[in-house]
């Protein structure tokens, strides 16, 4: 498990691509990190060579955990920002379920990590729902049409540090592109990420 780990970890430095993981891979790396911890905490009244070995090898695979979920959560949240849609074929079983809501994926995914980091996996349920040869063969039925509840999106004022191309916003309405120093106003939800992103500064309005 630690080469799968170093493979994936070194792939995300050296690519700036978010790479694919195998559907297993967090639920595996959980199971190993907790196990030579454990084993590493085991009370002796000598420490050993053994012992040494698997306190070297637990921090080194935290190290490379914690790099590898920041390097993934951010070449995820940049790709649904600009693509207005998850990677899901590059995406872990979790990863997926949690981009399924783009306003609770930051705060999940760093719940994730955070127990992950602890040798810990909180289980996250994923559904795929396929439609039975019944379904698909009965005639389509005329539904009556409600119209969308109208929602009031919350607007930010951003000056610009880096030109970006056209993006969608929250609102579902396009907005952009920019240069560097334009000055805008989004939904809020697109304007924390790009500040986050470095891409852009708040502009106090009075």
């Amino acid at each position: 498990m630690y080469d799968q780990l170093y493979a994936a970890w070194r792939r995300e430095i050296d690519d700036p691509t978010l790479g694919g993981l195998p559907p297993d891979f967090y639920a595996k790396i959980a199971d190993y990190l907790a196990h030579i911890k454990e084993e590493a905490n085991k009370p002796v009244e000598k420490k050993t060579v053994k012992t040494s070995l698997l306190e070297h090898e637990a921090r080194n695979v935290e190290r490379m955990l914690e790099e590898l979920l920041d390097l993934r959560y951010k070449k995820i949240l940049k790709t649904v920002t600009r693509l207005h849609k998850a990677p899901i074929e590059l995406l872990t079983p979790e990863e997926a379920k949690m981009c399924e809501s783009f306003v609770g994926f930051a705060e999940s995914y760093q719940r994730f990590a955070k127990n992950l980091m602890v040798g810990e996996q909180a289980p996250i349920t994923v559904t795929i729902i396929q439609p039975s040869a019944a379904q698909t063969t009965q005639p389509t039925l005329k539904t009556e049409y409600k119209p969308p509840t109208h929602v009031i999106h919350k607007r930010l004022t951003l000056r610009f540090t880096k030109p970006i191309p056209a993006i969608m916003g929250a609102d579902m309405k396009s907005y952009g592109p920019f240069a560097a120093e334009d000055v805008a106003s989004l939904p809020a939800l697109n304007a924390q990420i790009l500040v986050k992103q470095g891409l852009a500064v708040l502009v106090e309005v009075s």
